[in-house]
C-alpha cells in the first residue's frame, strides 16, 4: 500500500480505505483474520497508534471485529457495509463535481449513458 501526500485524507483513513479495498476485491473475506496492528505498522512504516486508529474506525463501522487474544477479523457483513459507504461517498462527493462539469461542458446525460453502456459491454467481453 502506498500512502498519499498530506493533502489527501489522513493516514489512518487511507489505511482503513486500503483495507476496505481489499475487502471489496475479496483479498480479505468474511471471517478472515487481517494483519495485526504491529505487523501493519511495520509494513507501512507508520506509528502503531495510527494503525490502531484505523482499526478503531473500521470497528465503529462494523467492518472488522476484534476477538480477544486472536486478533482482528472481517465481519460477515463487511463487504455490504463497505459497498454502501462507498456508494454514499460517491453520491455525495463525486457526483456533484461530475454534474457541475457536465453542465459546464454541455454534456448530455445520454452521452454519459452511452459511454457507461459501452464500458459495461467491454467489461463483460473481457470476462
Amino acid at each position: 500500500m502506498e500512502l498519499r501526500s498530506k493533502k489527501s485524507a489522513s493516514i489512518y483513513i487511507q489505511i482503513a480505505q486500503n483495507i476496505c479495498d481489499k475487502i471489496l476485491r475479496e483479498e480479505y473475506k468474511a471471517s478472515e483474520k487481517i494483519v495485526s496492528i504491529r505487523e501493519m505498522a511495520v509494513l507501512l512504516e507508520v506509528n502503531p497508534n495510527t494503525v490502531q486508529r484505523s482499526y478503531e474506525w473500521l470497528q465503529q463501522q462494523e467492518i472488522i471485529v476484534t476477538q480477544r487474544g486472536r486478533g482482528y477479523f472481517v465481519t460477515e457483513k463487511a463487504k455490504d457495509i463497505v459497498m454502501e459507504l462507498r456508494k454514499q461517498q460517491f453520491i455525495e462527493e463525486v457526483l456533484p463535481n461530475v454534474f457541475k462539469n457536465m453542465d459546464l461542458l454541455k454534456i448530455e446525460i445520454g452521452d454519459i449513458k452511452e459511454k457507461y453502456e459501452s464500458f459495461l459491454k467491454n467489461k463483460s467481453n473481457e470476462n
